[in-house]
């Protein structure tokens, strides 16, 4: 229980490079697998986390911390009562993503390539679909776990689309969305997946959505 909060972290390793799984196996030793869970998932890493997980809310992150809530704090936990579940409270909201392109949000540490991918695809995906918020590739998002559940019954998208098509398929099912600034700091050890494979499915997907939705 945490400043009023009661919580689990499940970590899930779906083949990252980034050495997430020496660091989760070293937390759950420190900390208990009651806190702490670990996973290899045998599908959808979301899939997975989601049959483990307890509460009401699920919130859902990069375990490399490339997630920073305004204020670079750098502990999971600390992010969910001050900004995400204060916002949740204030709309009751089904959803609340955070956003590196509104507000006080931002990137650090990325360079220009890697900014204008993730700039173009998210024009892209605003022209295309009008989804209604600001970031639809960002993974730091706060659900109702039922919503969750609901959502990943409808989404059929892997890799990078799959955060959009979340968020779209939120907006077709009637569920609210609020959004939160957030700085995204790359990360300081291991490497990113995204390649070309990634931005060739990415295409892909965001014309599919755009022909379906």
């Amino acid at each position: 229980r945490f400043s009023g909060i009661d919580f689990e972290i499940i970590i899930i390793d779906d083949g990252s490079p980034d050495g997430t799984q020496e660091v989760a196996q070293q937390l759950e030793k420190i900390y208990g697998s009651d806190k702490i869970l670990f996973l290899f998932p045998s599908g959808t890493a979301y899939i997975h986390g989601m049959k483990y997980a307890t509460g009401d809310f699920i919130v859902i992150m990069d375990a490399d911390l490339s997630h920073h809530v305004r204020l670079h704090v750098i502990c999971p936990v600390f992010l969910i009562k001050p900004i995400v579940y204060r916002k949740q409270k204030e709309g009751n909201f089904d959803i609340v993503s955070g956003t590196r392109y509104k507000g006080n949000g931002g990137v650090y540490g990325w360079d220009l390539k890697r900014k204008l991918i993730s700039r173009g695809a998210n024009f892209l995906t605003q022209v295309l679909l009008r989804p209604g918020a600001s970031d639809l590739t960002g993974s730091f998002r706060l659900y109702r776990k039922e919503v969750l559940q609901k959502l990943m019954e409808k989404c059929v998208s892997k890799g990078y689309v799959f955060q959009m098509e979340m968020i779209v398929r939120a907006r077709q099912l009637g569920f609210t969305v609020g959004e939160v600034p957030i700085s995204f700091v790359d990360r300081v050890y291991g490497e990113s997946k995204l390649g070309g494979n990634e931005i060739v499915s990415f295409l892909k997907g965001l014309l599919t959505l755009f022909a379906t939705t």
